[in-house]
């Protein structure tokens, strides 16, 4: 991955947070830790 790639999913990444938290009250961003946390639980479980 070069720097120029790097830093445009940066951007992106930077700019969908921002528009989560003035939409929609950062209810995306909890939703998706919600779901990486069971994700982990399950993985954990089949360790």
């Amino acid at each position: 991955m070069t720097n120029q790639i790097a830093i445009w999913l940066g951007l992106i990444i930077v700019a969908l947070l921002c528009l989560d938290w003035y939409f929609f009250d950062w209810s995306g961003l909890v939703f998706l830790l919600r779901k990486g946390v069971e994700l982990i639980e399950w993985l954990a479980f089949w360790r």
